[in-house]
């Protein structure tokens, strides 16, 4: 590691100095390009996927050998930008963009330890491909979606990823599912106070679709979630708004539910429509899958977690507690040791990560770099992610995940047995895209680029 630790402390140190939202990600990108041209990695894919600020990258020796895949992300939030320091206070590039769930540092370790791994094949000469996927947009419509959709992962054996978080843990976690869909309803203008008969106003028809939705969610499973928020909805009172636009996000523990539901709220579209003598427009513009877990892929990436291990200077703890006692938690510092295998467990929130997970063996873990306490996407995530801290968590993860590559190159039984146990678990379940064939990024709404006014809170969460 010591020699590929400079060339991680550079993408971790000036991604985060470059704070950029999603498909925005010009300098993050090339960053991570010109450290793997210099490594002897080959651009063999720019614009992935019809996302400028996408890629892939290899290295190969030998012939044969198992095709190991790492996945660095770099974009950025908006208004969460802050300096490293343990405080609010303005960051490089002010307030309005910062890295407050530490991308720059899942950038750094990921290729990182593409870095650290090809070394270790040279070192032994063993046969591969260490691969890295340059992956844009998380925050927003990830490219991970469209890249499997595209079939860029059809001869990868594994895949290996990690995220920040206030603890060092991984199990078999499932991520959520979810749908992105956007409603348009389309009436008929009028006056409203001389000739209203005259018009069809697409506000009813989504305030209809809105009060349907609301009272769906008693009919829904547990682990079901439906949240909207209307787009447009008229411009002036005394005129019949002939354009509505909603928002939809719906979530479950897996596909099958999602897709279900998503066709209830095609239908309750259609009524509303109906009803109002509207026109309804149904596009589902973007999806995630759950995250498959592989229980070999676990208990081996555990083993290095718990290796490495964790170790703070009294420096770092101060830090950490500092940012605790600026946002009200309790002044506990970092996580100091490796929790056991978490059981399964369903999550709230999903990643694009899903998505692989179902066409390829994958493995995600959360290792510390960010206080006990402390919720992703705040500015304590920023500051911490911009300082030692950060630091750390990007070298250890690089560590992790090479020596762990380095395992699945060369002990072929351990890579049998992840893809046994992904076949076991996948069954007869075939992948599905969420996205149909011919879907296109969309272009992000502009308040997607805009500070929130509230530093826990962005409309860009997963």
């Amino acid at each position: 590691m010591t020699e590929v630790r400079p060339a991680i402390l550079r993408i971790s140190r000036e991604v985060w100095a470059n704070p950029e939202l999603s498909r925005q990600e010009v300098k993050s990108c090339a960053i991570h390009v010109r450290e793997l041209e210099a490594e002897g990695f080959t651009i063999t894919s720019r614009n992935t996927s019809g996302y400028p600020t996408a890629f892939i990258a290899e290295w190969r020796q030998g012939t044969g050998g198992p095709v190991i895949a790492y996945l660095p992300e770099y974009d950025a939030l908006p208004g969460l930008g802050n300096a490293a320091e343990p405080r609010q206070t303005l960051g490089p590039t002010g307030a309005e963009v910062g890295h407050a769930c530490g991308h720059n540092l899942i950038g750094a370790g990921c290729t990182g330890a593409a870095f650290a791994l090809k070394r270790m094949m040279k070192a032994d000469g063993t046969p591969g491909t260490v691969r890295v996927y340059g992956c844009a947009a998380e925050e927003s419509q990830g490219v991970k979606v469209y890249m499997v959709r595209d079939g860029l992962f059809g001869d990868v054996d594994a895949a290996l990823a990690w995220h920040p978080a206030p603890i060092a843990a991984t199990g078999s976690v499932r991520t959520a599912a979810n749908n992105g869909i956007r409603i348009t309803f389309r009436g008929r203008t009028a006056h409203a106070g001389n000739s209203p008969w005259e018009g069809r106003s697409a506000v009813d028809a989504a305030e209809l679709f809105g009060h349907a939705i609301n009272l769906m969610r008693e009919h829904v499973l547990p682990t079901a979630r439906l949240h909207y928020v209307y787009e447009a909805a008229g411009v002036a009172p005394n005129v019949v708004p002939d354009f509505a636009k909603i928002w939809l996000m719906i979530r479950d523990k897996d596909r099958p539910n999602v897709a279900a539901m998503t066709e209830w709220a095609r239908q309750i579209a259609d009524g509303a429509a109906m009803a109002t003598q509207t026109k309804a427009e149904f596009d589902v513009f973007f999806g995630v899958s759950d995250l498959l877990p592989n229980a070999t892929l676990i208990n081996g990436i555990h083993a290095h977690m718990t290796a490495v291990g964790l170790d703070w200077t009294e420096e770092e703890q101060v830090f950490a507690r500092t940012c605790q006692a600026a946002m009200g938690v309790p002044e506990k510092g970092m996580a100091t040791k490796v929790l056991p295998v978490l059981g399964e467990i369903t999550t709230g929130g999903g990643t694009d990560v899903g998505d692989i997970s179902w066409v390829v063996p994958t493995v995600l873990f959360g290792w510390p770099s960010l206080p006990l306490g402390v919720g992703l996407h705040t500015w304590p995530v920023t500051a911490c992610g911009g300082m030692s801290i950060g630091d750390k968590a990007s070298l250890d993860t690089a560590k992790i995940l090479a020596g762990f590559g380095h395992d699945l190159m060369t002990m072929p039984a351990l890579l049998a047995a992840a893809k046994a146990d992904f076949l076991k678990r996948k069954g007869d379940t075939a992948y599905v895209s969420p996205l149909s064939a011919g879907k296109k990024p969309e272009i992000l709404p502009a308040f997607m680029h805009k500070a929130t006014g509230d530093d826990t809170a962005t409309p860009l969460e997963g």
